[in-house]
């Protein structure tokens, strides 16, 4: 009885003709179907990244998983244009109870398959970009990105192998996103120099460095009133920012200021403590244990 179930739903029950026919039908669907979807479906999905400027690297794996698509839905209406539609029934029920335990037993596959997904579609950085994650506890620049996992590589050469759910479930910083970069430094002061002066030279250094912008200029506010010193936060912007020039144009902007606070007599303070009280000093034989006998 199960064997000639089987052939009703194939169609070989009602003789061999019918089910030659049901296999050319069947062959001519699907190969009518996976050469429109070659010619017409693939080079639209590949137009439709183009417009979103999607990376190279990021359109591949898209680009085969559309493919497979096309090979689903050319097995899906060529069985039903054979006349195998029981057949394609009791194939999706498998599938589906078939998936329904692969995706218990892959759930952190399949997040982070599907925050590839996202990064791919939505950008929040790309191949060569410096990023920062986990409240700026890694960082490095971005080598990889595949469907589940990125791959960055560290300022001290070490790859680091990131799932993609960890990128997208929490805050990721790209501070080279945009064309420009604004950054700030507390430069401390002592309370007896002059406020104006410091913040004059302040600014005059930072027009002063050929990578410093001049717009949007540099400022500088007094934000702090420590106990030694006082903080004056200078805030200027670098362009097409990249780490090695971040790095270099802030260093060397700090050694200028700080050598032109010398040579004006601007003191940069240190913390210092103030020890009060005295101190008493006894001699041995009041300290020295009863009953040892004394050298």
């Amino acid at each position: 009885m199960v064997l000639e179930g089987i052939l009703v739903d194939l169609g070989l029950a009602q003789g061999p003709a019918a089910a030659i026919d049901g296999a050319i039908r069947f062959l001519v669907a699907f190969v009518a179907l996976v050469f429109v979807g070659r010619a017409v479906v693939l080079p639209l999905i590949e137009r439709a990244f183009d417009r979103r400027n999607l990376e190279p690297h990021a359109q591949r794996p898209l680009m085969k998983v559309a493919w497979f698509g096309v090979l689903f839905v050319a097995v899906a209406v060529a069985f039903g244009f054979g006349g195998f539609g029981n057949f394609l029934t009791s194939l999706a029920t498998i599938a589906a109870a078939a998936a329904l335990a692969i995706g218990i037993a892959m759930q952190s596959v399949i997040s982070n398959f599907v925050a590839g997904v996202f990064i791919f579609t939505e950008k929040p950085f790309k191949i060569g970009d410096w990023i920062e994650w986990q409240e700026g506890d890694y960082s490095g620049i971005v080598e990889d990105i595949s469907l589940r996992v990125t791959r960055v590589r560290t300022f001290d050469n070490e790859l680091v192998t990131v799932p993609n759910s960890d990128l997208t479930d929490n805050a990721v910083k790209n501070p080279v996103a945009k064309d420009k970069l604004r950054q700030k430094f507390v430069f401390g002061i002592g309370y007896d120099d002059d406020i104006g002066m410091a913040t004059d030279i302040i600014v005059e250094e930072a027009n002063n460095h050929d990578g410093i912008l001049d717009d949007p200029a540099p400022t500088v506010r007094l934000t702090e009133l420590n106990d030694s010193d006082v903080g004056l936060q200078s805030r200027f912007w670098i362009a097409d920012p990249a780490r090695a020039d971040f790095v270099r144009i802030r260093g060397e902007y700090i050694q200028r200021v700080k050598e032109r606070f010398d040579r004006e007599g601007i003191d940069i303070p240190y913390p210092y403590r103030t020890l009060e009280g005295g101190l008493s000093v006894e001699s041995l034989d009041s300290i020295r244990p009863s009953g040892e006998p004394a050298e």
